[in-house]
């Protein structure tokens, strides 16, 4: 199953996104959390930790709605 790391997400914005992590509080917490919800959404989709498909559902739209925040950061 394929990873959705920020840094492959957004491959043109790597070294924005490093001094990003290290000037602003804010978008460091949501790189965190960013991190840790695509870690988790990943482990559910190979199966290694089991949900229901509404949870799981809920998770991606969570990740979706930081990565929307982080890219407007980006941009």
């Amino acid at each position: 199953m394929e990873r959705h790391d920020l840094l492959h997400e957004f491959p043109e914005y790597q070294e924005k996104i490093h001094q990003l992590k290290v000037d602003n509080h804010h978008f460091r917490k949501l790189f965190d959390d960013y991190h840790e919800l695509e870690h988790r959404i990943h482990r559910i989709n190979t199966d290694e930790e089991i949900v229901i498909d509404e949870y799981a559902h809920e998770l991606k739209s969570q990740l979706l709605h930081l990565k929307d925040e982080i890219y407007t950061y980006l941009k």
